[in-house]
């Protein structure tokens, strides 16, 4: 993580909820963790939203509570505690939300949209988590199985100093992993892309469609990520105003680095998809014109040689004609009884043979 605590220091609760996850394990809608804080240590997990509330009034900590696709009546139970914005509570309520992030008096309400690439698909796969936090509290909504935000308890629990700095010191770790999670996605876009350029230049007809798809996947994946530069330039304005942490204000620069090298990246792919599909219908457009050029040249070359064969069946039609007009059984035809007839048939053959084949000849046709 960016200057959050190292993941080595969670090693082990990190593989048991890599375990989890791989076994299939799927949280039930509802409360998923639920706990209360206090000088960033934990000091209960109440089994209802009801005892949350009441131990965190009577400790003054900080409750975080944790849900996984909740019913609207919970949604409808943390809005009426933490007297939150009923716009809020709306798009709470309703998901499939843009990533943003607005702010109602002294509660903050951030979405995210946390991502991981399928590579045997070739797709990205998204979720969408809300983050609600204000004096006291933390609610954080998933609407999706991932990602998973016990890792993200898990260390922040490891470190109480930086737990105990409030809502702010978990909202900026949440966002941390978040854009964390967004690396994988950048290198199997970009080994996918690699893959088309060698794709391209072989020839492979299938590479159209492939650079279509993946494109409206970089573009999926451009949605969920450019809306974090803004998000993250409107925290950073609120430092002074809400005494933010100078060590949390060092963090968030960090991860604000991270997240314009990765709108960097993801433009860089659709620039270099859009000219992908430029160069394959370069590509295409001239193997089409090699084809028709070959087919070309075949229609002349079939043409130059239907020439010749019309130029000998001309020149053999000729005597045949002469040779059909004399060999009719007629008994009145004036050149059968003369001498000369005989040789002046041949001859007339012969001169008609030569004179069609030099006419054929000048032309080129022989």
């Amino acid at each position: 993580m960016h200057g959050w605590p190292s993941p080595s220091s969670t090693r082990t609760t990190d593989l048991t909820a890599t375990i989890l996850c791989e076994a299939g394990f799927v949280p039930k809608p509802g409360v998923v963790d639920n706990a209360v804080y206090v000088d960033g240590y934990r000091v209960d997990s109440p089994p209802t939203l009801e005892q949350t509330y009441d131990l965190q009034k009577r400790r003054g900590g900080l409750a975080w509570i944790g849900l996984y696709r909740p019913s609207e009546t919970m949604i409808q139970s943390v809005a009426q505690e933490f007297d939150l914005h009923y716009l809020m509570v709306e798009d709470a309520i309703a998901a499939h939300q843009r990533p943003k992030l607005e702010r109602y008096g002294t509660t903050l309400f951030t979405v995210l949209r946390p991502a991981r690439y399928l590579d045997d698909e070739e797709e990205v796969e998204f979720g969408e988590l809300h983050v609600i936090t204000g004096p006291g509290f933390v609610v954080t909504i998933r609407h999706a199985e991932r990602p998973d935000l016990a890792w993200v308890r898990q260390r922040l629990e490891k470190h109480p100093g930086l737990l105990s700095q409030g809502p702010e010191a978990i909202l900026y770790s949440i966002i941390d992993q978040v854009v964390d999670d967004y690396s994988p996605v950048v290198a199997g876009l970009e080994n996918d892309i690699d893959e088309i350029e060698k794709q391209l230049f072989d020839g492979d007809p299938d590479v159209s469609q492939r650079i279509y798809l993946l494109m409206s996947e970089v573009m999926d994946f451009q949605r969920a990520v450019k809306p974090l530069v803004a998000m993250m330039d409107n925290l950073a304005r609120g430092f002074e105003k809400y005494r933010v942490d100078i060590e949390l204000q060092r963090n968030l620069r960090d991860v604000q680095d991270h997240v314009l090298r990765i709108v960097d990246q993801v433009d860089g792919f659709r620039t270099l998809l859009q000219n992908a599909l430029s160069v394959d219908a370069t590509l295409t457009a001239q193997r089409q014109s090699e084809e028709t050029k070959r087919l070309t040249e075949t229609s002349l070359e079939q043409g130059e040689q239907m020439k010749r064969v019309s130029s000998w069946a001309a020149i053999l039609f000729a005597p045949s004609l002469i040779g059909g007009i004399y060999g009719m059984n007629f008994v009145h035809i004036p050149e059968l009884d003369w001498r000369f007839g005989y040789p002046m048939a041949l001859g007339m053959m012969l001169a008609l043979a030569v004179i069609l084949y030099t006419v054929f000849r000048r032309k080129g046709w022989l």
